[in-house]
């Protein structure tokens, strides 16, 4: 496709499927979204799991700050925020993880990524609102935070807990973003040094240089642990992992660090793509073996895909090699023929490795309000900048 037919498919997705499906079926009357919800719109729960009403804050905001400023989208955002605030933060400023569709907090604070994604959240909603109470609570959350990072113990981190005398990929991951977001509103040196911290734990110590992968699970001192959880590679999150520290990478001018997280994108999807019935692979070995310690490593998500869609044209507009279009448009060709719903507009979420649509949790039970439309805003994004030069 031309840049120009792209950018008009990515805009139809996002704005005549995806967002309307949520805005018509999602949004309950107290200000939160439902996302325990069928692929037909239909509620199957109100449970509110923060993790997602986190990330809805994001992407409602976004689409006002970035889009087009629709007082409705900024109305949502607001109303799922005030929803999520007033029962929380709990436990020195950490978030709860589920509350039911009233408000009651059903489990507390059980994982730091609800942390992550409530500072997500807040700091994209003050970039619309400039309102000085977000920025409180999400300075308040990032001591928080610092505090359970810094611990002895890991924090919990539920679906994915973090054993005793190892560190997780994703923790540096998602702190390593928000914390840099924080610091680029605040100013403030205690963030952006836990940010920098961050940034570079990934860069230098899970990105192994002479793997060229992004392991999951390394001990406490940087070094490798046994297979098969030890070599698990999940290419999908090393993906995602990459462009957020392209971005970091680009905003302080480090060329050779945008290098090398653009030569990963790369590597992973090498790695990752099953060539036999293609799509990107939830999980893989970093040797190659049969044996992968991930569950469900052999299924195909929506989510690796709609990363690796802006990472690839991410990456084109760094590099301008012809690897990353070639690598766009299998990635689109597959996720176009196997995840939309065209009579509902949202994409299902789980496949089979043939491509056939499972019913198994694979992590929350949700359908979560933020792969794909972020993914499709950062493309229109992208796409915007490159066919103006």
């Amino acid at each position: 496709m031309k840049r120009e037919q792209l950018l008009n498919l990515y805009r139809t997705t996002l704005l005549n499927d995806v967002i309307p499906f949520w805005t018509q079926h999602a949004i309950d009357p107290n200000g939160g979204i439902n996302s325990c919800i069928a692929d037909d719109g239909t509620v199957i729960s109100r449970d509110r799991w923060s993790w997602s009403q986190w990330r809805a804050v994001w992407v409602f905001s976004k689409l006002y700050n970035r889009i087009e400023q629709r007082a409705e989208w900024l109305d949502i955002a607001k109303g799922i925020c005030d929803f999520s605030t007033a029962h929380g933060p709990i436990d020195n400023g950490h978030w709860p993880l589920l509350l039911d569709g009233d408000g009651a907090i059903q489990r507390g604070y059980e994982s730091i990524y609800v942390d992550g994604f409530a500072l997500y959240g807040l700091i994209e909603l003050w970039r619309a609102t400039k309102d000085d109470h977000l920025l409180d609570l999400a300075m308040a959350t990032f001591h928080a935070t610092e505090d359970a990072l810094n611990a002895d113990a890991p924090p919990p981190a539920w679906p994915y807990p973090i054993p005793p005398g190892l560190q997780a990929h994703g923790i540096s991951m998602i702190f390593s973003l928000v914390y840099n977001e924080l610091a680029d509103i605040t100013h403030d040196p205690d963030v952006r040094a836990a940010a920098e911290l961050h940034h570079n734990r990934v860069m230098n110590t899970f990105l192994r240089e002479d793997r060229g992968v992004v392991l999951e699970w390394l001990d406490c001192d940087g070094d490798e642990v046994s297979s098969p959880e030890g070599t698990a590679v999940v290419p999908g999150h090393a993906i995602e992992s990459m462009w957020f520290q392209f971005h970091i990478a680009r905003k302080k001018g480090d060329t050779a660090t945008a290098d090398r997280a653009v030569q990963a994108i790369r590597r992973h999807l090498e790695i990752g793509w099953d060539a036999e019935h293609g799509g990107i692979f939830l999980a893989v070995d970093a040797g190659g073996r049969d044996e992968v310690g991930w569950d469900f490593h052999d299924t195909k998500l929506w989510w690796p895909h709609t990363e690796a869609l802006y990472a690839t044209l991410l990456a084109y507009e760094h590099c301008r090699e012809e690897w990353c279009l070639e690598w766009h448009e299998q990635i689109r060709d597959y996720s176009y023929a196997h995840f939309p719903v065209p009579e509902h507009g949202e994409w299902r979420q789980k496949l089979d490795r043939q491509g056939k649509p499972i019913t198994e949790v694979v992590a929350l039970p949700v359908k979560d309000p933020f792969h794909l439309p972020r993914a499709l805003i950062y493309c229109i994004d992208v796409l915007e900048r490159l066919t103006k030069k």
